[in-house]
């Protein structure tokens, strides 16, 4: 018994050890930086992913005038990630228009390649359609009233787009061609990023990105998720008239009042068994559903039973 116990005492040991150590690896603190998570698009946003794809739409509208050709918008998957994180990414030279979207807070940030612009340039004023060279510096006053223009007409249809989950009033705020001054929220805040890879016929793919601070569109969130907004296809002319089938089947309670006596507080107190009350039939009666009076008839008989002959239809029914 006492090998057994010297035998069994250092493997008891041991194992507590472990156990312990176990223990303690599974609660032992982990370093951990904050905004270092990894942000992902939330899913009730996906409303804001559809609203993109017509977004890409009108876009196209705006950017052919410009271009004079056939031009091509496609909107791309949203990304969620850090503003710091986007904004590290963007070339030193770029064009970015921050707007503030009343009631939405933070505003949004709309960016344009640069190179695009140029381009768009050559392209309005009859050029030969030849990729532009990189703009590195800053943009011409030609180039400064073409790109007002072209941001401020996204920005009119993509207020357009909103519409349908908020009225959004745009103001511009600031254009800057420098990221670094770029300040839409703090470096570590969440943002949405909706880019849209626009090809003209004759140059070549360029990008434009819509920035929205998550936090922003955090109350929106309900109706973005919500928002089926068909555009009244086939699918919804049936589901309308499956819904007007439907309603031909409900029933409603119709009554018809055929006299209305009057009596005083003492007479209907002193009311007993065999009292008769006195009551004048009005030629036509009423008939009322839900308190309301849809129709006036006369009071008749049809196969022995009394019934109610309709001479006048509100018109108010209709």
């Amino acid at each position: 018994m006492a090998g057994l116990e010297e035998a069994s005492t250092p493997f008891g040991a041991a194992a507590a050890a472990a156990t312990g150590a176990g223990s303690a690896a599974a609660h032992a603190a982990r370093p951990f930086a904050l905004g270092n998570e990894a942000f992902r698009p939330s899913a009730r946003l996906a409303g804001l992913e559809r609203m993109g794809e017509r977004l890409a739409q009108r876009i196209r509208t705006v950017v052919e005038p410009f271009a004079r050709a056939r031009t091509q918008v496609a909107a791309e998957p949203l990304e969620t990630l850090r503003f710091e994180e986007w904004r590290a990414a963007l070339p030193g030279f770029t064009s970015l228009s921050l707007y503030r979207l009343r009631p939405l807070k933070s505003g949004m940030l709309l960016a344009i390649d640069p190179d695009f612009v140029a381009w768009l340039v050559d392209a309005f004023y009859g050029g030969g359609g030849a990729p532009a060279k990189p703009k590195t510096r800053e943009f011409t006053p030609t180039e400064e009233r073409l790109l007002s223009r072209l941001a401020d007409g996204i920005v009119e249809q993509l207020v357009e787009v909103w519409s349908e989950v908020v009225a959004l009033t745009p103001a511009l705020a600031s254009r800057e061609t420098n990221a670094t001054y770029a300040s839409l929220v703090r470096a570590d805040e969440a943002v949405v990023l909706q880019r849209f890879t626009i090809t003209p016929a004759q140059g070549r793919a360029a990008g434009v990105s819509i920035l929205y601070p998550l936090g922003a569109l955090r109350p929106y969130e309900a109706l973005l998720a919500a928002k089926v907004h068909d555009e009244g296809g086939a699918g919804d002319a049936e589901w309308r008239m499956r819904l007007a089938e439907a309603l031909e089947t409900v029933r409603l309670p119709v009554r018809s009042v055929l006299a209305r006596p009057e009596l005083t507080l003492s007479q209907l107190v002193a009311l007993k068994p065999g009292d008769v009350i006195p009551i004048t039939l009005n030629p036509r009666v009423p008939l009322i559903v839900a308190n309301r009076r849809i129709a006036s008839g006369t009071i008749g008989e049809q196969d022995g039973r009394a019934a109610l002959m309709i001479d006048h239809v509100e018109r108010t029914v209709r």
